[in-house]
């Protein structure tokens, strides 16, 4: 299946391109990610920490924020935010 993906920050170092398309089989928001990491390797350390998907990393569907575990219906689009850093609390 095809699903547009549109990447932001570091992400987009990754990819080469803000909106790229994504060809796999299908399935849940988790599996996406991992396509899109399978796809551009370089993607893995904005969006992994070891095995599993970072927490603040943040994924919509069609504009609406989605859980890992939603499925991805076809013509679908997503939005992939990267996991954010913080400061060091001095401030």
């Amino acid at each position: 299946m095809e699903t547009e993906v549109t990447v932001y920050g570091p992400l987009r170092s990754a990819t080469g391109a803000k909106t790229i398309t994504l060809e796999w089989a299908g399935g849940t928001v988790a599996d996406a990610v991992a396509a899109l990491v399978d796809a551009y390797p370089r993607s893995g350390p904005h969006l992994y920490d070891g095995d599993v998907i970072r927490p603040s990393v943040r994924v919509s569907i069609n504009g609406e924020r989605a859980a890992l575990e939603a499925p991805v219906r076809e013509n679908a689009s997503l939005t992939v935010f990267p996991a954010v850093q913080g400061g060091d609390g001095s401030r």
